[in-house]
């Protein structure tokens, strides 16, 4: 019985789009409506499955476990984006340093170095 609610669900939702692109003519509110509806519709017949309690239950465990992140201060913060930022420039620099080096052989092994004349 759930998969067949699942079903109209996306029956819905695939509606509610469908509504848009009918409404061509109309107002974009109506449009907007017309989507939001088949979602909203689409949720509601969604929410009494399983898979849409299961899914309810989930989000809301997920939401308690960000309320117990330590997140960092605005110092933690400034300082951690200051060491990514040096060190993408240090590598930027390495990578350069590299690719101009195998550049240089590459020239010389093919003969067109500086000697050429």
């Amino acid at each position: 019985m759930d998969k067949i609610k699942l079903g109209f669900a996306l029956l819905l939702m695939a509606a509610g789009i469908a509504g848009f692109y009918y409404l061509r003519d109309s107002a974009m509110v109506i449009r907007v409506v017309s989507v939001l509806l088949g979602f909203l519709l689409a949720v509601t017949v969604a929410w009494f499955t399983i898979q849409g309690k299961q899914f309810y239950a989930f989000s809301r465990e997920s939401s308690e476990e960000t309320r117990k992140v330590v997140w960092p201060n605005r110092k933690e913060t400034v300082q951690m984006t200051g060491i990514v930022f040096s060190f993408v420039v240090v590598m930027a620099i390495f990578l350069w340093m590299v690719d101009a080096g195998l550049l240089l052989s590459v020239k010389y092994m093919m003969g067109s170095g500086e000697g050429d004349g």
